[in-house]
């Protein structure tokens, strides 16, 4: 019995470190992108830390979510700002609309994954699986695959993505599509 408690003890103990640690790690910058940080939100995604506006009043979104990392991405390295930031991830992207059409909630062209159009470096891509989704920036096209870089995906900042033709990573996983810039490269 004596032994039992003692090991219940010692897990209960590194538990509360991992916890510990966790909670002070929570907003450290993991990773960045053309000088735009990406922080760590902890290992509850749903979690929001409070709300991040930038110092002339632009709001980015719920601290350390991946919506506010594309808008601060976009508002910082593009300077573009979203006429309408409101939304989960998911409403990034405006499934009524056709491929190749102008986004005028987000302020960008928007393309169907699928579609004739292969995706660019800086494109927002949107997954509008789940309860809210899930936004990330491209960072790299190659041959057959696409970088992205995105926030609050539990220590998880870059992934490479299968690309064949138009289709980027095939399946019940896949994006719905990407968002870009009008003057973008």
């Amino acid at each position: 019995m004596k032994k039992v408690l003692i090991t219940l003890f010692a897990l209960g103990s590194l538990i509360g470190i991992a916890v510990l640690i966790n909670y002070l790690y929570i907003g450290k910058v993991l990773d960045e992108h053309n000088g735009v940080q990406v922080h760590y939100n902890g290992w509850n995604i749903a979690k929001s830390h409070g709300k991040h506006y930038h110092a002339d009043g632009y709001y980015f979104g719920h601290k350390w979510q991946c919506v506010e990392f594309v808008k601060r991405y976009y508002y910082l390295h593009l300077n573009h700002s979203f006429p309408d930031g409101w939304g989960h991830a998911k409403d990034f992207f405006d499934i009524e609309l056709e491929h190749g059409t102008f986004n005028k909630r987000r302020g960008l062209y928007q393309y169907t994954n699928g579609g004739k159009e292969l995706p660019k470096p800086d494109d927002l891509l949107v997954y509008n699986k789940g309860k809210y989704g899930h936004v990330a920036i491209i960072t790299e096209v190659g041959d057959d695959y696409v970088e992205i870089i995105q926030q609050n995906v539990f220590l998880k900042t870059r992934k490479r993505l299968m690309l064949r033709d138009s289709n980027v990573d095939r399946g019940v996983n896949a994006p719905v599509g990407w968002l870009r810039l009008v003057n973008s490269r």
